[in-house]
């Protein structure tokens, strides 16, 4: 009779632990987001900042913005400058007309006494001299050109700074850059910002990352692109499941994480998957979930 007790006790047993293991979720981990550092992209004092942890920001919207009364007056300076080595320009250019005008006057007279020295009327003297009168006024023409050319690389370098002070002043602006949940703020108005100092970190929790760890045999049972069940605690009894797409697996193994459990617990090696999950806003970031791969449904 103790035998027959003893045999129906295994059975029950083992029936149990077969249950448990048909139950148990095949691999474990937690949920990610893509999250982005928001840093400033200037110098100075932070004049406006609406930004608030918690706060869903539309992308492309100005949340604040760095005092830019420096860049504004240096700005105002170069213009100035520029305009005033713009008008020398105009003279030098005032100056060539006269001269050219000049060499034109000349090479008519030049023409004049050609005939006349061949009747004889006119001395080579005479063409000596309009001859050294054009070459004097070639040399001032090519001087004036060269003064021209280098008042137009005056222009073009304070043109330049001014593109660089206007591009300053708009990186003044703090534009959001991707629409999503403010995560952390490291920066309040009135605060010095420097160039790369972060100043706040967002992340789209519209659509959220489960990375998960499975072992080498687990493998042939998931594939980029295919739907998954996933798993999270909705509350200390029950999970809530929702569909999740495969988007990434490890090219290579890593040792298994302490915090991890696999479906065989004496696989040493295992491989980092990640399933994107659409989410309402129950899943937040750092919470645990868990796959099964008897849920998976390949698309190909």
């Amino acid at each position: 009779m103790k035998q027959y007790i003893s045999g129906f006790l295994a059975v029950i047993a083992l029936f149990t632990s077969c249950s448990n293991d048909k139950n148990k979720p095949d691999a474990y981990g937690t949920f990610e987001a893509t999250e982005v550092m928001v840093s400033s992209l200037g110098t100075g004092q932070i004049m406006k900042f609406y930004v608030e942890e918690g706060q869903v920001i539309d992308s492309g919207i100005m949340v604040g913005y760095i005092d830019t009364t420096d860049l504004y007056l240096k700005r105002k300076q170069s213009v100035e400058t520029r305009d005033a080595t713009a008008s020398r320009e105009n003279d030098i250019a005032s100056q060539i007309a006269v001269q050219e005008q000049n060499r034109e006057n000349v090479l008519v007279e030049k023409r004049r006494v050609e005939h006349l020295l061949r009747d004889g009327a006119a001395t080579q003297k005479q063409m000596d001299d309009i001859i050294a009168s054009l070459n004097l006024i070639e040399k001032q023409i090519s001087s004036l050109k060269i003064q021209n050319g280098g008042i137009l690389n005056q222009v073009a370098s304070v043109t330049q700074q001014i593109a660089q002070l206007e591009q300053s002043i708009s990186r003044s602006r703090i534009i959001n850059p991707i629409k999503g949940t403010v995560l952390t703020k490291y920066a309040e108005k009135n605060e010095v910002a420097i160039y790369g100092k972060p100043l706040y970190k967002i992340a789209d929790l519209s659509e959220i990352i489960l990375r998960a760890y499975v072992g080498g045999s687990q493998l042939p049972y998931i594939k980029l692109g295919s739907t998954i069940d996933v798993a999270f605690d909705k509350d200390e009894k029950t999970n809530s499941h929702v569909q999740g797409v495969v988007s990434w697996i490890s090219p290579s193994a890593e040792f298994t994480p302490k915090t991890i459990q696999t479906k065989e617990e004496r696989v040493n090696l295992v491989y980092a998957v990640k399933i994107r999950v659409k989410n309402d806003g129950s899943i937040k970031i750092g919470m645990p979930g868990e796959i099964r791969f008897l849920n998976v449904l390949n698309k190909k």
